[in-house]
């Protein structure tokens, strides 16, 4: 059976590179004897492996020294009470509302301090970024958070608000090695595995070493606390180790590749294919903002849901598969991470162009 045009939102495509790679190692990973999901986490191997992966990571992003970096489970989800927990000193964060998880973020934190929602695009469906400009951010906040690149919507920042001085945080979740960023402009950063890392169940995070410290809460749990994990290098329990190994296969595929520079010309390759078709067609139509679309997840409605629903199941009979929006949203969304090749973008596109001469009245 040959490979599909995978389009999911996450768990996301992953390099074929990779995939052969890992392949290759299943059942035996070098010459220790085993598969890496039978290794200690303690073992001499297995340290190389996660030790390299941060090397490599640090190395992409160019991370300075003055940053850590943990390898952590439970994906974006607990990073939104890990933050507020962790970050507290004047019990006080401002958010920015651009979609879904901005918002589960500003819930989330509304637990443990007091969240401001500074600004929302909710009111036309979070098919904007707000207008970032004279935003009036609370000069005693802990931090202010924003969600980078918005999954469900297809919305992406841009440029970054000026906080005037208040930490940044970013769930960068969709949008992580797609596009060179300077790292020393945020506080922290997180981003689950799945969409342009490796698969589900690891979920990065880079900390300002400053920032690391006991201000939490004493009912704080454990596995909630970050100095604890920057303490035992992401070992203080046993880390996803496999889906640590993974990731750090693609941080080396990426780095043989050109690095996050070369994969940034590649996604404005892919991203403008898809979107100057959807720009021209009389069925298809944009759901976003020019200046803020995401390069990452397109998304796209017919404005006619039984067509929508044609659309997405006749794609899949052609290897074009996970074309549906979120169940939120409806429509469709093709997400074209990192991996997903420029020959995939252009089979949709080819596809669409058919679909629409043979269904346009």
């Amino acid at each position: 059976m040959k490979r599909v045009y995978n389009f999911s939102a996450g768990p996301a495509v992953l390099p074929e590179a990779v995939l052969k790679k890992a392949a290759e190692e299943l059942y035996i990973y070098q010459d220790t004897g085993m598969s890496v999901m039978e290794m200690s986490h303690r073992s001499k191997a297995y340290l190389q492996i996660i030790t390299d992966a941060e090397a490599n990571l640090r190395k992409l992003m160019n991370v300075p020294d003055n940053y850590k970096i943990l390898f952590l489970q439970g994906g974006a989800h607990t990073q939104f009470s890990m933050v507020p927990l962790n970050l507290m000193k004047n019990k006080k964060a401002d958010f920015i509302t651009t979609g879904s998880w901005a918002k589960k973020a500003l819930k989330e934190a509304k637990k443990y301090l007091k969240a401001n929602e500074v600004a929302s695009s909710e009111d036309k469906m979070f098919s904007y970024i707000p207008d970032l400009k004279n935003l009036n951010f609370d000069p005693e906040a802990d931090y202010v958070h924003i969600c980078e690149n918005n999954t469900i919507y297809g919305t992406k920042y841009h440029e970054l608000p000026d906080t005037k001085g208040v930490d940044l945080v970013s769930d960068m979740s969709s949008c992580i090695l797609s596009e060179p960023i300077d790292v020393s402009k945020y506080a922290l950063i997180y981003a689950g595995a799945q969409k342009n890392i490796g698969p589900a169940g690891t979920t990065i995070v880079i900390i300002r070493e400053d920032l690391v410290t006991k201000n939490y809460p004493e009912y704080t749990p454990l596995m909630l606390q970050y100095d604890i994990h920057v303490e035992k290098e992401s070992m203080y329990n046993t880390p996803p180790t496999y889906g640590i190994y993974m990731c750090g296969l693609v941080f080396k595929h990426l780095l043989e590749n050109g690095g996050i520079e070369a994969m940034y010309e590649h996604n404005k390759k892919k991203a403008a294919i898809l979107y100057d078709y959807l720009d021209q067609s009389k069925m298809f139509k944009p759901t976003v903002v020019k200046k803020d679309r995401s390069l990452m997840n397109v998304t796209f409605n017919t404005g006619n849901d039984e067509l929508n629903k044609k659309f997405v199941v006749e794609a899949e009979k052609n290897d074009l598969v996970n074309l549906k929006g979120h169940r939120s949203v409806g429509g469709m969304r093709a997400s074209i991470y990192n991996a997903m090749s420029i020959e995939g973008v252009e089979a949709l596109v080819n596809f669409m162009r058919k679909f629409e001469s043979e269904n346009l009245s």
